[in-house]
């Protein structure tokens, strides 16, 4: 079986037959595969970890919903804490009557005596948070289909650097020495802003698309989220940001290759703006989240244009002196 050549043995001037690249691609994809099926096993192993992680921004929506008495799970706490009052007042009652000075007879007082544990134990209770902040499944398959779909997609996440090196270490050869130099920078930085994108989408993205799509005319309807469609819902906005965080890559691959300047970028600014805003409207969410997405697009943007300046001109002071 054919081993994946370490980055940089086969040369941009050696020449390889058909048979030889495909050898070299099926020993880089079983590296690949290997990579993905360590991450995707560790994945399934920490698939607790992972549900909690992915489902805290409905988590904490859902109990701004429940608490307010909104919805099944809404009806269900605000009996709970009616109970609890109930429960509270009685137990007052029962304070009461259990004291020597309060009239009732010994008997009483002995019976009430038994009655005031379990009144304790009722009230601590039915003081819990509420509860229903996980999503819920309808198939009797759905909870293992569902966690293999999101320890997939994490694995995918954690398995894309080596994924990533492979193909660059694949396609290198392929590409002079300054292309192969180039190339070597960008691709260095694509799983760093994949995992910034990523980041970006969980902790800011994905809070603010729960809470709109859940207050939505949420009076006219029972809200209960289903856990396949939630974690789908999840997973796009995430790889979204991942992807999209990949444009200064884009960029800069552009400048680099001579496809555009800097000086055509910074001219055609507006542009870049309405493309910014195009791509964050494809995204899920509303107003709020289509800004929280426009926004450090366009700074993106304008940092890769910033450091494709900069690359320039290093590059024109280099030509001078050479």
């Amino acid at each position: 079986m054919a081993v994946a050549a370490p980055a940089g043995r086969i040369g941009h001037e050696d020449r390889l037959n058909i048979v030889e690249h495909l050898e070299e691609l099926r020993g880089r994809l079983i590296v690949s595969l290997v990579a993905l099926a360590i991450a995707f096993g560790f994945c399934m192993w920490q698939n607790h970890a992972l549900l909690t992680i992915i489902n805290k921004p409905l988590a904490h929506q859902t109990q701004k919903q429940v608490q307010a008495g909104r919805g099944p799970l809404g009806a269900t706490y605000t009996v709970q804490q009616s109970a609890r009052t109930v429960a509270t007042q009685l137990q007052l009652v029962v304070s009461a009557l259990e004291r020597p000075s309060s009239g009732a007879t010994a008997a009483t007082r002995a019976s009430l005596r038994g009655a005031t544990p379990q009144l304790h134990r009722a009230i601590a209770r039915l003081s819990k948070a509420p509860e229903g902040d996980k999503p819920v499944t309808l198939g009797i398959g759905e909870p293992f289909t569902t966690t293999i779909g999101v320890a997939l997609i994490f694995a995918f996440i954690l398995a894309l650097p080596i994924i990533l090196y492979e193909l660059y270490s694949f396609l290198l050869p392929a590409l002079n020495p300054e292309q192969q130099r180039i190339a070597r920078s960008l691709t260095l930085a694509i799983p760093l802003l994949f995992v910034a994108g990523v980041s970006f989408g969980y902790f800011v993205v994905l809070p603010a698309a729960v809470r709109f799509f859940q207050n939505f005319n949420s009076g006219q309807f029972n809200v209960l989220v289903q856990a396949s469609q939630y974690y789908h819902f999840a997973a796009v906005i995430l790889l979204a940001m991942g992807l999209v965080f990949q444009v200064p890559v884009a960029i800069l691959a552009a400048t680099r290759s001579g496809v555009v300047t800097p000086h055509q970028l910074r001219h055609n600014r507006r542009y870049a703006i309405l493309a910014c805003g195009a791509v964050a409207a494809f995204l899920p969410g509303d107003a709020i989240t289509l800004l929280l997405e426009t926004v450090p697009l366009y700074l993106l943007f304008e940092a890769s244009l910033l450091l494709a300046t900069i690359i320039e001109r290093r590059e024109k002071a280099r030509a001078a002196r050479a």
